[in-house]
């Protein structure tokens, strides 16, 4: 397993956690080894699910436990994950956080799924590769996101959740149609100013959708006596423009890099950004309750500092997410092929049954 850095060192490199491994001493005689916990290689078990798919099973789970019980496991836990313990944590809401994640992590016992991710597609079009990133979230501490790009929108997804927003859900959404003029640096710091330039365009983006709506209802309702007419440039020809395409004239026109700085008020919990971008978008960041509850879409600023680091301001929440491309070649990961690997499985698989 690959862990992002302490909070909130969002440049440093990966963790790396090993959780099973496989022994094949001889063609047909294959073991397999739980990692977790703090006792040493024990018992375990490997089975394929389906495609891009497999599970491992602890069955020696009384190795993850300490002598200390749960407070102990807890401690430990704590210095691995954050790097710090919970005396070093003053903010109530982030030691419940903490605490929830916790729990929700150690009830698998290393009885988890393993399902393959597949990197978006690059083009030389996009505004930056796209890719990995750790990111910035609050008291949830650092979590991996992946960067996507879709004609007039790129996306982020995430790829480790939280609480409040899993893993899977899009946390945010960049619209690359819709680039941002910032005001000068001393008219950046007044956040009420970044609100009113941001909630501007997305009353523009609200008109904007209105309108196209409004003309596929017109095109699907044609007269009697004539043929439906496609919208111009034909069917899908909107979502295959390309992301430089959407923005091109802008980025053109504006100079290589401006000075930034966050407005009073916007929490950072990385102060050591970066204090000039390339160009900034329109966005809408991904927010709800605990347990997904109540999600929304909200207002937001994407900021494009160079080619491996990006930042959102969260307008409602007055918070700033800063990312960070995950660099690391995932050399033991990839030791197998793909075809080596999944034949494995299937070695594994015959022998157990």
């Amino acid at each position: 397993m690959y862990l992002p850095p302490h909070d909130p060192h969002v440049d440093d490199p990966m963790r790396f956690k090993p959780l099973f491994r496989i022994h094949l001493m001889e063609r047909k005689c294959a073991t397999v080894e739980c990692m977790y916990g703090h006792k040493g290689p024990h018992n375990g078990h490997i089975q394929i699910v389906k495609k891009d798919e497999f599970s491992t099973k602890c069955n020696q789970t009384d190795h993850h436990r300490m002598s200390g019980g749960r407070q102990e496991e807890f401690r430990t836990w704590l210095r691995e994950e954050w790097g710090r313990t919970l005396e070093d944590i003053f903010h109530e809401h982030m030691q419940e956080l903490i605490l929830m994640k916790f729990i929700y992590t150690s009830q698998y016992d290393n009885c988890l799924t393993y399902r393959r991710i597949y990197l978006p597609p690059s083009s030389p079009d996009d505004l930056i590769k796209p890719g990995l990133f750790k990111g910035t979230y609050g008291s949830h501490g650092l979590e991996i996101v992946m960067l996507s790009f879709h004609g007039k929108k790129a996306k982020g997804t995430k790829i480790t959740g939280d609480p409040n927003i899993p893993a899977g859900q899009q946390t945010v959404e960049i619209d690359l149609a819709h680039p941002l003029q910032l005001p000068d640096i001393e008219n950046l710091r007044d956040f009420s100013e970044l609100s009113r330039i941001v909630l501007e365009v997305q009353e523009q983006v609200r008109r904007e959708e209105q309108e196209h709506q409004q003309e596929e209802e017109d095109c699907s309702q044609p007269a009697a006596s004539q043929p439906t007419v496609k919208p111009l440039g034909g069917e899908g020809a909107e979502g295959e423009e390309t992301a430089a395409g959407a923005a091109g004239t802008t980025q053109d026109k504006a100079p290589a890099s401006q000075p930034f700085v966050l407005p009073m008020g916007v929490i950072s919990r990385n102060e050591d950004y970066p204090r000039t971008c390339r160009i900034c978008f329109y966005g809408t960041g991904l927010i709800a309750g605990h347990g997904f509850t109540s999600p929304e879409r909200t207002p937001g600023v994407f900021v494009l500092f160079d080619d491996d680091r990006f930042g959102f301001i969260w307008l409602e929440l007055k918070s700033f997410s800063l990312y960070s491309r995950i660099k690391v070649s995932f050399q033991n990961a990839e030791a197998p092929s793909r075809e080596a690997f999944d034949e494995m499985l299937k070695n594994i698989q015959s022998l157990a049954t």
